[in-house]
């Protein structure tokens, strides 16, 4: 009887383990290959992950950009702003969406930040919320969520109400 179950407990544990809903969790590495990327300041290996006709959102309302300037962008940042961008945090999780505007495969990013300036100031942390439309392997859609307020403030900037 020992043997039976020995035998049967890793079998039903693979059988549980199984993805059958349909989510394509190889899409976590390409997020995480993408985190990896900004970590390191590894413009090519963005530009690589990125979908030619991605497009990004946030973090605030009005916010988006296209993969031509987000690399534009991040280049600049990279070499000129951040010191470094540690990662001290990362959970991510794949869904698959079959209704709404968007359906397709996306994959959910919580992180906290640590950004190191280049003319010493801060560093500042940062907790982020990114969510990620995959496609083919590469990343066609992001939208990114944190409290810029909260890293001024933490840069020493004040906020003054309009007219005082």
């Amino acid at each position: 009887m020992k043997k039976i179950v020995v035998i049967c407990v890793p079998v039903i544990f693979l059988f549980a383990c199984t993805n059958s809903t349909g989510i394509n969790t190889d899409n976590i590495s390409v997020v995480q290959k993408y985190i990896e990327a900004v970590q390191s300041k590894n413009v090519d290996a963005m530009t690589a992950l990125l979908a030619d006709d991605y497009i990004g959102y946030g973090p605030s309302y009005s916010d988006s950009i296209n993969k031509k300037d987000a690399i534009a962008n991040w280049k600049n940042v990279s070499e000129n702003l951040y010191e470094s961008i540690e990662y001290t945090r990362s959970f991510n999780f794949a869904a698959k969406l079959t209704e709404g505007p968007r359906p397709g495969d996306y994959v959910a990013d919580w992180s906290s930040l640590k950004i190191k300036y280049k003319d010493g100031r801060g560093p500042v942390y940062l907790n982020v919320n990114a969510v990620y439309r995959i496609e083919n392997g590469k990343i066609t859609t992001s939208r990114t969520f944190y409290d810029e307020a909260d890293v001024y403030r933490q840069l020493g900037y004040s906020f003054v109400p309009p007219g005082q």
